[in-house]
């Protein structure tokens, strides 16, 4: 199936919400995009990626906000998420993929994940470890992970410093 992406408009709040607490069975990462969008030090209206159905209703979410290696600036990317009954269609991977070209033509370079080992590497994720990026918790090497949308153009090394929303 082929998915049309898009930055969010205001009229898909609600949805997202929806989406995410549906996806994640709780409200937590619905509550924590709603924190982010709060935060204008996290926060790039243009890198909130939606999916959306036949309808133009939103099925699908991915979301990069800004963080911080070593100092320097950084996305990361989460949460990413799609409406379950859509679920391995293709409608969370257009979401990221759109994101992270977006991110790209904005001029960002370094984006990590926590997240699934088998899932993000399709995407070009690789441990975060082999770009000198550390974590402010324990995790393990496979599943938290990083890109360079240029690989030709130096990455920052460091630990990451996520937005305060995500209590870390």
């Amino acid at each position: 199936m082929s998915w049309t992406t898009r930055p969010e408009r205001p009229d898909d709040i609600r949805a997202i919400h929806r989406i995410n607490a549906a996806a994640f069975e709780r409200e937590d990462e619905a509550d924590l995009v709603d924190a982010l969008r709060a935060d204008p030090g996290a926060w790039i209206g243009e890198l909130s990626i939606v999916t959306v159905g036949q309808h133009d209703d939103v099925v699908g979410y991915a979301l990069l906000t800004r963080c911080t290696v070593g100092g320097e600036p950084a996305l990361a990317l989460a949460p990413c998420a799609v409406a379950p009954t859509l679920q391995r269609t293709g409608a969370g991977s257009a979401a990221i993929r759109s994101g992270l070209s977006a991110a790209a033509d904005l001029g960002e370079n370094l984006v990590v994940v926590l997240g699934h080992a088998e899932y993000y590497p399709r995407f070009g994720f690789t441990p975060a470890s082999g770009f000198g990026v550390s974590a402010p918790f324990d995790v393990p090497d496979d599943a938290f992970l990083a890109l360079a949308l240029d690989p030709d153009r130096a990455t920052p090394r460091g630990p990451i410093v996520y937005a305060d929303a995500f209590g870390i």
